[in-house]
């Protein structure tokens, strides 16, 4: 199976999205043309580095290239002012220059501080994604949104800096497990329901396949989904406007990462999931489109074994009132008025401030009472 690429048009700022197996094995090769030096400098997790470091630090050596690589623990809390600390103090004691390039070898929490990192490091060092979950080689990795989390909220602290290369290896998602998987299908699906119907019939059709582990079927949904997320970032580089679609269910997620301290009982892609149905159930009782589109998501989602509702979510939850002051927070907030992505049917999503509160807190208060 061939590795296929999608180019993310940004002037001089352009750059590749190499996606299929074996990149790992030829990352050499993909990274050579960047380096002024044979040397790169890897930021990593631990997890992360039992699986792939070894394979990427081959790779690397086949075309003469140097490592040097700092592990750094797992999980969410590492994306704060402690993580990027360590990162940014650890890359200047390896003397790491303006013309050299950081590689981010970890999923959306590595490639998040990482990036964030390169664009402040010197002003700015060039750096390649190599993304190792599926959510983010079809999200985070793409687009050039870097940062780390702040007790206020999440991702309010970044820098927009493109990579200079992605490398999405379909063979490492291999090493997922099962909930990190659909957690990541949380994203994807998100494509088909702001912007392309056909898509989310294709993965009503082959999704079970592909969570199954098909791998011409994972290579084509991560190909689609990182296609669409080009077409927007081209447009709106730094989210002026259309590139906010891509937030679909995301103000209902932030808010219950909130909500949960950030921690394994809600993943950012199952938040992502359970947000796509609140905000297809906003839509309906809205009158924005059918009482058939909320359903139809749900099922797609249950049929995957996806979480779709606040009843999901182990543990106490806050109330409705709490929970909508937490959107609050959100980024895409303007003008202190908060922005929602709602639809007006499946593949048609859309930004607006013209939500009633009241609904918002009515389909809150449902999923509560639901648990």
């Amino acid at each position: 199976m061939s590795v296929v690429t999608v180019n993310v048009p940004l002037g001089d700022r352009s750059y590749d999205v190499r996606i299929g197996p074996g990149l790992l094995a030829a990352s050499g090769s993909e990274i050579a043309p960047l380096l002024a030096r044979p040397r790169v400098a890897v930021l990593t997790d631990r997890n992360v580095a039992k699986h792939h470091l070894q394979a990427l630090q081959d790779g690397l050596a086949q075309a003469g290239i140097q490592t040097t690589s700092l592990e750094l623990p797992p999980g969410e809390s590492t994306k704060g002012w402690a993580g990027l600390e360590r990162a940014v103090e650890w890359l200047l004691s390896e003397k790491i220059e303006r013309r050299d390039v950081v590689v981010a070898l970890g999923g959306g929490v590595i490639g998040d501080l990482a990036g964030f990192a390169s664009a402040i490091l010197r002003r700015g060092v060039r750096f390649v994604q190599i993304p190792t979950s599926l959510l983010a080689q079809v999200d985070s990795s793409v687009g050039g949104k870097t940062g780390i989390n702040s007790p206020s909220g999440k991702n309010l602290i970044g820098a927009f800096h493109q990579p200079s290369l992605v490398l999405a290896d379909t063979d490492v998602l291999e090493t997922l497990t099962p909930r990190d998987f659909l957690a990541g299908y949380g994203e994807v699906v998100k494509y088909g329901l702001l912007g392309d119907p056909d898509f989310f019939s294709w993965l009503e059709t082959n999704g079970p396949a592909l969570a199954a582990g098909d791998p011409v079927l994972r290579t084509e949904a991560v190909r689609r989904s990182v296609q669409m997320k080009s077409d927007i970032v081209a447009r709106d580089e730094t989210e002026q406007g259309d590139r906010a679609l891509l937030n679909l269910g995301h103000t209902f997620c932030h808010a219950l990462e909130a909500a949960t301290g950030y921690s394994d009982r809600l993943l950012h892609g199952e938040g992502v999931s359970i947000g796509c149905a609140l905000a297809f159930e906003t839509s309906a009782r809205l009158g924005l489109c059918s009482q058939e589109d909320p359903s139809r998501v749900r099922v797609h989602l249950k049929t995957m074994g996806m979480r779709t509702d606040l009843a999901d979510i182990p543990g106490d939850l806050p109330d409705s009132e709490t929970l909508i002051n937490l959107m609050g927070q959100d980024k895409k907030v303007v003008d202190g008025t908060l922005r929602f992505i709602m639809a007006r049917g499946i593949g048609q999503a859309f930004v607006t401030s013209e939500v009633d509160l009241g609904v918002v807190r009515s389909v809150l208060e449902d999923a509560l009472s639901r648990r």
